[in-house]
């Protein structure tokens, strides 16, 4: 018996689950109750059939309800030549650490919307179904934002607690609920037609606001948003008399752009800029930053590049080209496209 690996359910919530495989021996009945997220259901009744077509590649950990199955089919796999580890105490003292374990602690205070909200979603995004997390935010809308987006993604908010100088929120990770049917979707569509800073600050905040919430967002730039994309430094590439003309008067990049309002020859857009930083928002260039990384597609219109002489070379990273039935397939897919 001391021959046989095992490891505690502390240890085993540490490991990388992609880099093994994870066997709930228990029957089908019993897993409609709850599983550990990653693990593939081999039934002890019918363990002799499909149990030795296990792969050798990876280590492989196993649990049953409470332990003693899966300790005996760890031991018969280590007799076949497997590197398998019995989870002590199986599925149950699984539930049990997952109840009782200290829940992580976030600490968004000082970020705008949509700081919070993104911060939240990659910390839940790197835990297990059942583990909990606390976010301490500063901002007001944080505590209307966190019940909504806990209902879109299937998260529970356990507790809600707004104080006047924090909010904090207790969130328990869980899979977001089965779509109901295939033709409903909730990807979000963006058409960003404008070049004003304020109005694309409002939709890369939208973007990432929807991200966050695990959909999938297009972002479709024409005309004037297509200076949104440019590179801020000037590109030498093959131009018309009228393409130069066009590319010399419209705005090189995010730094460029003015206010749709109150511009003032381009000092409104500084002190709007000024105030962001002064209140902890995101600047425009680091709400760009986060949607890419986060899986945003921007698409940039092809015909608009072509009519106001703006070459694929000029565009930042990440841009892909596309025209109206790449919106329009996107627009299909979506539950909300918005016009900007």
């Amino acid at each position: 018996m001391d021959e046989i690996k095992h490891i505690s359910v502390e240890e085993f919530s540490k490991l990388d689950r992609s880099s093994l495989t994870l066997v709930d021996l228990r029957e089908p009945d019993q897993v409609l109750l709850g599983t550990i997220k990653g693990a593939i259901n081999i039934p002890f009744s019918r363990i002799g059939k499909e149990l030795e077509n296990l792969s050798k590649e990876k280590p492989v950990y196993l649990f049953c309800q409470e332990g003693s199955l899966s300790t005996e089919i760890t031991e018969q796999l280590q007799d076949w030549g497997y590197d398998a580890t019995n989870l002590d105490g199986g599925w149950r003292a699984w539930q049990k650490w997952m109840e009782e374990a200290e829940p992580l602690t976030l600490d968004a205070k000082g970020l705008k919307c949509p700081g919070p909200i993104v911060k939240a979603a990659d910390a839940l995004r790197t835990m297990s179904d059942g583990q909990k997390l606390r976010i301490e935010a500063t901002e007001d809308a944080f505590a209307s934002d966190i019940v909504v987006w806990c209902e879109r993604t299937g998260n529970k908010l356990l507790k809600l607690e707004v104080r006047p100088d924090l909010v904090e929120a207790l969130i328990e990770k869980a899979e977001a609920p089965a779509q109901a049917s295939a033709a409903i979707q909730n990807d979000k569509t963006f058409v960003v037609f404008s070049g004003d800073l304020d109005k694309t600050i409002a939709a890369f905040i939208m973007a990432n606001g929807a991200a966050a919430m695990g959909r999938k967002v297009t972002m479709f730039f024409t005309f004037w948003g297509l200076n949104i994309l440019r590179r801020p430094e000037k590109v030498h590439v093959t131009k018309s008399a009228v393409e130069k003309m066009f590319g010399f008067m419209m705005p090189r990049g995010t730094k460029k752009l003015g206010l749709s309002r109150m511009n003032m020859g381009g000092l409104g857009a500084k002190m709007i800029r000024g105030i962001m930083k002064e209140k902890g928002v995101s600047s425009l260039e680091e709400l760009i930053d986060s949607a890419r990384s986060h899986g945003v597609r921007l698409v940039a219109c092809q015909m608009s590049m072509d009519i106001m002489g703006i070459k694929k070379e000029e565009l930042i990273d990440g841009v892909e080209l596309g025209g109206v039935s790449t919106f329009l397939g996107s627009g299909e897919q979506s539950d909300m496209s918005l016009f900007i």
